[in-house]
């Protein structure tokens, strides 16, 4: 009899947190506080010691100024984790955070968004690097179907939803329907792509080096998928690549759109791909109730209008797009019986074949 209380007890006497693991920003949520933590996915690393001297947006602050012994990285490419002890060095870092926010007895229950079509390998690598982080229990999920029910759609339902979920390093097309995924496309087409168009465009066009974070700024300052009533510009600092000297051009939002338009179009048709093999019935709902956006990519202005205007179907940017895979984490620790399909199952927990 004790047995079946023993959940509830565990539940009192620890955090639940939801992760979304992102190749630009990780965000923590936890129970009955909402998002508590987002910081930059950056890690520096002093490799005289081993030892981690900044994680997050110090550590971003110190993107291509640090010395020769201290090194600023990103320990995920591509939403995948390619440094494991710096990635669960920084989500140690995070979850002690979170924890510290409300003491509990036993390690948190942890909710961790990952991108579409990661493989076995790569889910194990998340999974373990969240327990060897103080993790007591970890359920993954995929970051469309996080921020899906994140915005509140109907995913258990018998109703067709897209969603497109345009992160750091990757972007995730989902078709959803009945708690799980339909038809889906990952693309290494998202924020940081869009970030080193713009730096080789205004290296061959300006002969001018500018740096990951200065791109990110005229992104977000000028950047449009498609022409806007005002014209946009903006001035930028950076090397003359023939005297090697600082030199200050002016860009436009015209350049920038010009930097991206292949990156921007490679997403659009991904889009149209996904569409073009949905089943019928989920692609009239589709049609009716539109697609929607999130991710920092959402942010990107006019996006919204050319996807639109491509495949001629409304398309929706949600309230919040940065916290939607977060928030969805969050839903789901509060209703996990509710939305069991949605996770990936875990091995170690499935029965064993006979």
């Amino acid at each position: 009899m004790v047995w079946k209380f023993l959940p509830k007890l565990a539940r009192r006497f620890s955090n639940d947190i939801g992760i979304d693991l992102g190749t630009a920003n990780t965000l923590v949520y936890v129970r009955g506080r909402g998002i508590v933590v987002n910081e930059p996915s950056v890690v520096a690393v002093n490799q005289k010691t081993g030892r981690v001297v900044a994680i997050g947006r110090e550590a971003k602050n110190m993107l291509g100024r640090t010395p020769g012994h201290v090194v600023a990285v990103r320990p995920l490419v591509d939403g995948v984790i390619s440094d494991f002890e710096v990635t669960e060095e920084m989500l140690a870092h995070l979850i002690r955070r979170a924890e510290n926010l409300g003491k509990k007895m036993l390690g948190p229950r942890v909710v961790v968004g990952v991108p579409s079509g990661v493989t076995n390998v790569e889910i194990r690598a998340v999974r373990d690097a969240t327990r060897n982080a103080g993790a007591r229990e970890v359920h993954i999920v995929e970051q469309p179907m996080a921020g899906a029910i994140g915005i509140h759609l109907p995913v258990n339902e018998p109703i067709g939803n897209m969603v497109i979920d345009i992160g750091g390093g990757t972007t995730d097309i989902a078709v959803i329907s009945l708690g799980g995924i339909v038809r889906s496309k990952n693309l290494r087409v998202a924020g940081d792509k869009l970030n080193n168009d713009i730096i080789s465009y205004i290296r061959n066009e300006f002969k001018i080096l500018i740096g990951e974070k200065t791109a990110e700024d005229i992104k977000v300052q000028v950047g449009s998928a498609y022409p806007e009533e005002e014209p946009r510009e903006t001035t930028i600092k950076g090397r003359d690549l023939i005297t090697g000297l600082p030199r200050e051009v002016v860009i436009t939002d015209s350049d920038i759109r010009e930097a991206m338009a292949q990156s921007i179009m490679s997403l659009v048709e991904a889009t149209r791909e996904v569409l073009e093999t949905t089943p019928p019935e989920i692609l009239s709902d589709i049609m009716s109730r539109g697609i929607h956006i999130f991710g920092g990519g959402a942010l990107i202005r006019n996006l919204d209008k050319l996807i639109a205007d491509t495949v001629k179907i409304p398309v929706h940017i949600s309230d919040d797009p940065l916290t939607a895979v977060a928030r969805g984490a969050g839903i789901i620790l509060e209703n996990l019986e509710m939305y069991k399909e949605a996770l990936i199952e875990n091995e170690d927990e499935l029965p064993p074949k006979k």
